[in-house]
């Protein structure tokens, strides 16, 4: 992917009313370049699942890509998870972004009687499911023997017509190294990396690249970014403000390096205002100054 990609997450609730197709609809009609929804399955507030309702959201739309921001690797054994997204991606034209995760949150593990795996458990995980993922996609009778995952002889058809980009959300030290070894993009949140973290994090991505012998220019990255035009910041994690000064303050996130920027506003009643604003109002500086 070239140039600057700005996206839109689509919240995943199922409250009456709620209607994430047509949220959608109208990034695509925005100029948005991709839409992204995040993936929680345990919890008291009603929610569609995220795999589901972006492939409603897939078939609803026609240019717009769709990312998952990020699939929790544990909830879908990896070559399940491999035909899966080699569906998605043909029946839409070639739009889907596979984001991938160790998964963060042990209570939704736990309540799902998955169990809870260590961080080492976590990341090795993650990296075994991206070779098992890219070996289903582009082998006959695939096998793999790793510790926590395995195939024997999986052959999986039609192969991927295109190379499907595999962006992670990571922040630690082995998983930014995976990164920078495996995936095509790195989409961490400023809640979890704030700017000052990025450049020493972004370094290990790219720093890893370099010793996998590939090109870091290959790797996009993405900043998930909590907007919101006109309020008040309650908590630093929130970019807020005038038109112009949430500019600013996004044209100096890019400046940290990152060529993508995926906006979460505020959901409800004024997901509409929010979202036609940021692209009538931000988003034509942010694509002139890049």
């Amino acid at each position: 992917m070239s140039g600057l990609l700005l996206g839109l997450n689509i919240p995943t609730s199922a409250a009456p009313g709620a209607d994430p197709v047509a949220l959608a609809r109208q990034a695509e009609a925005l100029g948005f370049d991709f839409v992204s929804a995040s993936d929680h399955l345990h919890g008291g507030q009603p929610t569609h699942e995220t795999w589901t309702m972006l492939a409603w959201i897939a078939a609803a739309t026609t240019r717009i890509r769709v990312a998952t921001r990020v699939l929790a690797v544990p909830y879908r054994h990896p070559p399940v998870l491999a035909k899966m997204a080699e569906t998605f991606d043909r029946l839409s034209g070639g739009r889907l972004i596979l984001g991938l995760g160790g998964g963060a949150s042990n209570q939704e593990f736990h309540a799902f009687g998955l169990g809870a795996r260590s961080p080492r458990d976590k990341i090795d995980g993650l990296e075994e499911a991206i070779q098992v993922i890219r070996g289903v996609w582009a082998q006959p009778r695939f096998s793999f023997d790793g510790r926590l995952y395995h195939t024997d002889g999986a052959d999986v058809e039609p192969k991927p017509e295109r190379h499907i980009p595999i962006w992670l959300g990571t922040f630690g030290p082995r998983a930014l190294a995976l990164t920078g070894r495996l995936a095509d993009g790195w989409i961490p949140s400023l809640d979890h990396a704030p700017p000052a973290t990025v450049p020493q994090l972004r370094a290990r991505v790219l720093a890893a690249a370099r010793q996998a012998g590939r090109d870091p220019a290959e790797i996009t990255c993405a900043y998930n970014v909590e907007v919101e035009l006109g309020g008040v910041a309650a908590q630093p994690t929130v970019v807020s403000g005038s038109p112009e000064v949430v500019t600013d303050r996004l044209l100096g996130l890019l400046a940290l390096g990152f060529t993508a920027l995926n906006f979460l506003v505020p959901g409800g009643p004024g997901f509409h205002e929010q979202s036609e604003r940021l692209a009538r109002e931000v988003i034509p500086a942010l694509r002139d100054a890049a």
